[in-house]
């Protein structure tokens, strides 16, 4: 990683150049604002390290200007004037971090090695995005939060290997979409992307299912069968809800993975399959090996590498994204959600997640009357959900009451009366309690 060090004193520059290059770092200095400036623009600098107070420009005119020749630089704010002021004010122009001198030398490095890992997760992640969005991959998703961009990180690494991968998350996140991407990022992509339900198949058809028949194996067998292993040789299988597994067949798939090597129900001979593996489950497979439910040797072999897909309640941030995504899927005319319609579905913890959120979506705009959705258009259950879970009762109760109160009066279109009706109370205690609630009418 290459750095840039802005700094007056020329003792500190001196000091943090040769620790940083002694840790590795390409390592570049300025004496004052301009010279950092000027060696900005000439360099590939991707982390700049800012005395705040310099005698030409302050380290905010600094920043500011570099953030507009490159908005993707990161950079430290160092200060002998240390302040909480100080802080939040740089921070808000952008800089990752706030240090005051005399510089901790080790807690400095910690927080460069963070930010060159976050550098290598957002190039890594960016590859791929670059990679749906110029069509190199059939796949289109969204990913704008740090989690996701992590879990395309790991995706990235991942794919160019023949290892197993274990997709973990709730129901609705996307696992299936992650493990076509893995494929389609992988040497394998040519090959076939062949899906196992490992809970939508009876437990008496699992094992043909897997490795398929001969003629006569079984009562109905009236044909020779291939097995999804052999339908997905030369490319990858993906086994999903693998912990709906039945245990009679672990030791089975098991032997498949580690020999690679099957053999068909009702037949004497082995054959070899080239087939790469990718599990996902919803389930807490270590607690279910605990129960005895699943074999700690297959858990194992799946778990190789290790990919966890956060619900969508921990990355909201995609929530207007993944709205105007879905309108582009689902919306037969233009359409837009409010401000405060969006608010709602935000705040919305969706037990569903995207799946949950795709289906409101295509709901919503289908029964639309108008170009505009409000939160009154939303479903219900949407609208009046506890999404505050913090605070103390009164504060919960109080946001309750004012949500239940922005819902009839939207409904009522602002008429006072007609809201008041619809709630049972009087219009003097609802005007009361819009003003108690901060609760003004629209313009």
């Amino acid at each position: 990683m290459k750095i840039l060090i802005a700094d007056d004193e020329t003792d500190q520059r001196n000091l943090l150049k040769g620790f940083l290059e002694k840790q590795g770092f390409s390592v570049f200095t300025a004496a004052n604002g301009r010279e950092a400036l000027e060696a900005f623009q000439r360099l590939p600098i991707q982390l700049v390290l800012l005395d705040h107070r310099m005698p030409d420009m302050n380290g905010d005119e600094v920043l500011t200007e570099m953030k507009s020749l490159q908005p993707t630089v990161r950079a430290i704010m160092i200060t002998a004037y240390g302040s909480i002021e100080t802080a939040v004010n740089v921070m808000k122009l952008g800089a990752d971090d706030f240090l005051e001198k005399p510089v901790d030398l080790r807690l400095l490095l910690e927080k460069i090695r963070w930010i060159e890992q976050r550098l290598a997760v957002e190039t890594e992640a960016g590859d791929v995005e670059t990679a749906m969005e110029d069509g190199d991959l059939p796949i289109r998703m969204v990913s704008g939060s740090p989690a996701m961009k992590e879990v395309l990180s790991v995706v990235r690494r991942a794919a160019p290997t023949p290892w197993t991968v274990l997709i973990r998350g709730e129901t609705g996140t996307g696992k299936e979409l992650i493990a076509r991407l893995i494929h389609e990022l992988s040497p394998v992509r040519e090959g076939p992307f062949v899906v196992v339900n490992c809970g939508a198949i009876p437990e008496n058809l699992f094992e043909s299912e897997l490795f398929g028949h001969e003629k006569g194996a079984f009562t109905g067998a009236s044909s020779t069968r291939r097995g999804r292993f052999e339908q997905a040789s030369g490319g990858t299988l993906f086994l999903d809800e693998i912990g709906e597994l039945p245990l009679t067949l672990q030791p089975k798939l098991l032997r498949a993975m580690q020999e690679k090597r099957i053999s068909r129900v009702g037949g004497e001979r082995e054959f070899a399959v080239s087939v790469r593996i990718v599990a996902a489950t919803n389930q807490e497979l270590k607690r279910r090996v605990e129960e005895g439910l699943f074999r700690e040797d297959l858990y194992y072999r799946l778990k190789v590498l290790d990919l966890v897909i956060p619900p969508l309640r921990k990355r909201r941030e995609e929530i207007p994204e993944l709205v105007d995504f879905f309108i582009e899927r689902y919306g037969m005319t233009p359409v837009r959600f409010s401000a405060e319609a969006m608010a709602v579905l935000v705040k919305y913890p969706f037990p569903g997640n995207v799946r949950e959120l795709e289906h409101i979506i295509q709901r919503t705009v289908t029964l639309a009357r108008s170009s505009v959705i409000e939160a009154r258009d939303l479903p219900p259950d949407i609208r009046f959900i506890d999404t505050d879970q913090s605070g103390s009762l009164g504060e919960r109760l109080a946001a309750m009451e004012r949500k239940m109160l922005l819902n009839a009066l939207d409904d009522a279109e602002w008429v006072q009366t007609r809201a008041a009706e619809q709630l049972g109370i009087s219009e003097r205690v609802l005007r009361y309690k819009m003003a108690k609630l901060g609760i003004r009418r629209k313009e």
